[in-house]
């Protein structure tokens, strides 16, 4: 059973997540649409968000680290701490805003934003029973799709508040939240929270199980391949091709990562198996045919958009078809990490894990804003990193059946051992 206080302490740690995920959500949109109406190249608004992926890979790391070693309470308010510097830093002069100084905040706001999803993630181990399967697969499903969802609205209030109050007000209202968010944690939060484990060792941050090894890497090219395309090339079309305002691209890309999210916390209901009349979670077999379907809309709608389909509806055809598929597999991925991880190290091994994730959205998010240039800053920059991430979902389905022989060939050993 799990105690009562457990529950509590998840909770607010959930809140703390959310009030998170809404600024982070609101923040890229704002930065992204705010520097292109300034005459940022798309190259340059890349480089302004590579420092936010970049120190998400030492992040994740360390963090799983000292969230092992300090307590998981350590890592989540020294996230929120940061994300509220990098607000503050933001809006304090956006007049004054050049590149330098966005890849500064972003780096930090990237910091506070593993920090902070490390330790709520990490937290879920120590909620769930040991053995209950499918209980976890359910709560982690809620909480990563919960997440994405509320990034979603995240990404309306942005391009909402971008064009009604502007950046500054924006940026210093977000403050607020992060900082009420981290003044009720710090007087509601259980001290002993996050599993604080003695005698944890720096090598302890690297994991040598092959599933994970083979997760992460799937992982890293999983994200490639989202980022690729939607982080700089995407927005931009739609903001300078399509003419879109600010609120109207914040808005429908708010759509697609809520339904992104609802599709992720219902996966439990349907992404697994059946056996013997029950729904058994995935294993790393199951994830190599998700991955596997994702090419299939990626390259639908590249081939649709250069063949001179209409923009507006492939895109919303293409993305939602995507984005069902993507639900799915992070869902996997989201389970089957912390399925993996062992009780005591949690916090190293899902830190290990998203550091993958982290490097995955670096390579993206500068492949995104390079080959939108290079492809010309139009629909055919777009076909050119549609073409990318295909590539890169290729890449990440070869892991997944790897994965997958690691997964059959532990648990023919643990059956062996029985």
């Amino acid at each position: 059973m799990t105690k009562p206080h457990a529950l509590r302490d998840y909770a607010l740690v959930t809140a703390c997540y959310w009030a998170f995920t809404l600024t982070d959500g609101a923040l890229r949109v704002l930065v992204l649409l705010y520097l292109s109406e300034r005459g940022f190249t798309p190259l340059e608004l890349a480089t302004a968000f590579v420092g936010y992926e970049a120190l998400g890979v030492v992040t994740n790391l360390a963090g799983g680290w000292v969230g092992a070693r300090l307590g998981l309470r350590v890592t989540l308010f020294a996230g929120l701490a940061l994300q509220l510097a990098a607000l503050l830093a933001l809006g304090y002069d956006p007049s004054a805003l050049t590149i330098s100084l966005v890849l500064a905040a972003q780096a930090v706001s990237g910091v506070a934003k593993d920090l902070t999803k490390m330790s709520s993630k990490s937290w879920v181990k120590l909620v769930v029973p040991e053995g209950d399967s499918r209980g976890l697969l359910k709560w982690v499903s809620l909480l990563t799709g919960s997440k994405n969802a509320l990034k979603g609205v995240g990404f309306f209030l942005g391009g909402l508040m971008l064009s009604t109050v502007g950046f500054q007000t924006a940026c210093l209202a977000m403050a607020g939240l992060i900082a009420l968010a981290l003044v009720l944690a710090a007087l509601l939060l259980g001290a002993t929270g996050g599993g604080r484990v003695n005698g944890t060792q720096v090598e302890g941050m690297f994991s040598r199980d092959a599933r994970l090894n083979w997760l992460a890497a799937a992982r890293l090219f999983l994200f490639a391949a989202r980022d690729t395309w939607f982080v700089v090339a995407l927005p931009l079309c739609l903001a300078t091709v399509l003419g879109w305002g600010s609120w109207r691209v914040g808005a429908f890309l708010a759509a697609w990562v809520i339904a992104y999210g609802a599709v992720q916390a219902s996966a439990p209901a349907w992404v697994g198996t059946r056996s013997a009349g029950e729904r058994v979670p995935p294993d790393g077999r199951r994830l190599a045919l998700w991955t596997t379907a994702l090419a299939l809309p990626l390259a639908g709608l590249a081939a649709g958009l250069r063949a001179g389909a209409d923009p507006t509806i492939a895109l919303v055809i293409g993305l939602y078809a995507f984005g069902f598929v993507f639900a799915a597999n992070s869902a996997v991925h989201s389970y089957l990490i912390v399925h993996y991880a062992e009780s005591d190290a949690v916090a190293q091994r899902v830190g290990f894990y998203y550091a993958s994730n982290a490097a995955g959205r670096l390579l993206g998010t500068f492949a995104s804003g390079a080959l939108y240039q290079w492809g010309g800053a139009g629909i055919e920059g777009l076909v050119a990193t549609l073409v990318a991430a295909v590539v890169c979902v290729l890449v990440s389905a070869a892991m997944t059946v790897l994965l997958g022989r690691a997964d059959r060939a532990q648990s023919q050993g643990l059956s062996s051992l029985s």
